[in-house]
């Protein structure tokens, strides 16, 4: 069977990719009868068997990568348990056996742990003596298949230093990822900060930088928090499950799968792209963590090919992951069959009431029916203002005024779960338009000590929703009908990073997007070149249009809403607007936004007018003459 090349190899470092490690080798092999006061890393050699189904049940668990059973098969290492000339066997042995455990479904990893000495000046050992003896070791893991190095739980920089040159030595194209250990004060054994880390393990030439071992997902989560702005390499972080304890004799780490899957997902949305276990972790454990970050990136990526001979449980699995075919997009709704249909669209967007009479509201809601307005945007608790809920909002505008709803669907608010039964039940109850956003940070509304979930966030939730329309739960398995919803998205034509939310647009069509809402535009050329660049997974783009009522307002939007930005000149014309009256601002501020509206025109498939303040009568003075009463629409 064909290992991975080189090249496929050198895959594992797109910036973007996340990557899942397999967990604990030692811990396996010692619930599996190993006594603790064998030498583990021959036990590749005596007892091949025993650690080639550990593999096997790593790879089985989800596992991209798995590690060689190498940790301590340096010559120092060796030497206490008088095994020093068998390096390049227990090297080579190790490798072959988890390349054929991981066949052509994941990578091998060749392990290497720290030479449990200290080196000059305050040890014995050199750092070219140090160099060397790790050489040895990696040419060995090299010789046997492995496709990648990892060298983790090192306490000294000088000593993952050598390490690394020493992998550079054997392979200068294989990709080397490079971890420290620390303690529960986020230093390493000698001292140093994860900001020295970062530093020093990126200076130092690794394509991955990172931490293992020795403490739990906790203090590896503050650490990795305090590393991500100190180097431009990917983070890994494969922490232990929890910090070990002795039960009746035995050492034991008492970390959930649960626990550390929960963990996984904030390692990931901290920076993280490499992740795993460590001490304490099982199949188990990385099974959990698989699931638990699948939400988090469009797809996690298969490392096997099809050409791979899948046993019946891989058949019967690939055939439950399937699915069922969508409904047509057209046939989901009235605002999916003119978007399929290329017509423009219209919608309004109207914040929901802040106490339980929504009566006003809705006689604005009624006020855009008659006057022949698509859909009501009803937006969930933006800039984490508390509000009546989207969800809730929605049905009540569908049941009462008979109009469509597009309904904005945050993931600040709710766990997975939460977020699953809330689709659910939209789905039970008609909700078919959707526009799924991560939401604003609690810090930005009234309450800025309530806790933000984030379990996943807006790309993640679009492939829920993807999967919920095959008929499939987040973890794969059936749920009977599929639901029904259309797949909208947010997207920002003036970010302060183009390119990167450029990618995460890429992302959310990648994962499912069917349509996307821009935030209010209020620079049509900046538009205009933001389409261009997303040519090549350009999906139906509707305009965001915000009518502004006042210079306070335009300052407003400016500085203190997240992903707007109104120019210079647009805060001028209402500056000098308000200079003559407030009702020369309000209809300066349409006239902008029927600017807009009339430039981005041929280049969007709609628009969505923001009503400000609830005034619905200034979004319908933005949509004059663009407008066909409800009394003359067919149907």
């Amino acid at each position: 069977m064909t290992s991975p090349t080189l090249r496929d190899a050198r895959e594992l470092l797109d910036p973007d990719r996340i990557v899942v490690f397999d967990g604990a080798m030692g811990t396996m092999l010692y619930s599996k009868g190993a006594f603790i006061n064998l030498c583990y890393d021959q036990l590749s050699v005596s007892q091949p068997d025993l650690v080639r189904d550990v593999h096997r049940a790593y790879v089985k668990a989800g596992a991209e990568v798995i590690e060689t059973n190498t940790f301590g098969a340096n010559r120092l290492k060796l030497t206490q348990h008088g095994l020093e000339t068998q390096v390049k066997e227990f090297n080579v042995r190790s490798a072959q056996i988890a390349r054929e455990a991981a066949g052509d479904r994941a990578w091998v990893a060749g392990a290497v742990g720290p030479l449990g000495v200290r080196l000059e000046p305050y040890g014995p050992t050199s750092t070219d003596e140090a160099r060397e003896i790790f050489r040895e070791q990696l040419s060995a893991l090299r010789e046997g298949g492995a496709d990648l190095f990892i060298l983790e739980t090192f306490s000294d920089l000088v000593e993952i230093e050598q390490a690394i040159q020493a992998a550079r030595d054997v392979d200068a194209g294989v990709p080397v990822i490079a971890q420290m250990t620390i303690g529960t004060d986020c230093l390493s054994p000698y001292g140093a900060s994860p900001e020295d880390i970062a530093r020093a393990l990126t200076a130092a030439g690794a394509d991955v930088v990172g931490l293992n071992c020795s403490v739990g997902p906790q203090a590896i989560l503050e650490a990795i928090e305090r590393m991500t702005p100190a180097t431009t390499r990917k983070l890994s972080a494969m922490p232990n499950a929890g910090m070990p304890r002795e039960v009746g004799g035995r050492t034991m780490y008492m970390a959930s799968p649960e626990y550390i899957a929960s963990y996984g997902r904030h390692l990931v949305q901290a920076g993280v792209k490499v992740i795993g276990g460590c001490c304490g972790t099982t199949p188990e454990h990385i099974r959990a963590l698989v699931e638990g970050i699948r939400p988090l990136v469009p797809r996690l990526r298969a490392t096997r090919p099809a050409t791979h001979p899948a046993t019946d449980t891989d058949a019967a699995r690939s055939t439950q992951d399937a699915g069922v075919e969508p409904m047509p997009f057209a046939q989901r709704s009235r605002w999916a069959a003119k978007i399929a249909r290329g017509e423009f669209v219209s919608s309004v967007e109207i914040v929901p009431p802040r106490g339980v009479d929504a009566t006003k509201m809705l006689q604005g809601v009624e006020a855009l029916k008659r006057a022949g307005v698509d859909a009501v945007n009803v937006p969930d608790g933006p800039r984490a203002q508390s509000r009546m809920g989207a969800l809730l909002t929605s049905l009540l505008i569908e049941q009462r005024i008979g109009i469509e709803t597009v309904t904005h669907y945050c993931c600040r608010d709710r766990n997975l779960l939460g977020m699953l039964s809330d689709l659910l039940g939209a789905a039970a109850m008609g909700l078919r338009n959707m526009l799924i956003i991560t939401g604003d940070p609690p810090k930005m509304g009234p309450y800025p000590n309530a806790t933000a979930v984030f379990d996943i966030d807006a790309i993640g939730l679009t492939n829920l929703v993807r999967n919920l329309n095959r008929g499939l739960d987040p973890g794969g398995n059936a749920i009977g009908t599929p639901t029904s919803f259309t797949i909208g998205v947010g997207v920002n034509p003036a970010a302060i990073d183009p390119a990167h939310e450029i990618k995460r647009f890429e992302w959310k069509v990648d994962a499912g997007a069917e349509y996307a809402i821009t935030q209010p535009v209020f620079d049509a050329a900046q538009l205009e070149r933001f389409l261009e660049r997303i040519a090549h997974v350009r999906i139906p783009i509707i305009a965001g249009i915000w009518p502004l009522v006042s210079a306070r307002n335009a300052e407003f939007l400016a500085n203190e809403v997240p992903g707007v930005v109104v120019p210079p000149e647009i805060i001028s014309r209402m500056k000098r607007a308000n200079e003559t009256s407030k009702e020369a601002a309000v209809a300066e501020g349409i006239a902008i936004a029927r600017e807009m509206l009339e430039r981005v025109r041929p280049s969007v498939q709609g628009v969505q007018v923001s009503a400000p303040f609830g005034k619905v009568e200034l979004a319908l003075e933005v949509f004059r003459e663009h407008l066909a009463p409800a009394s003359s629409v067919a149907g």
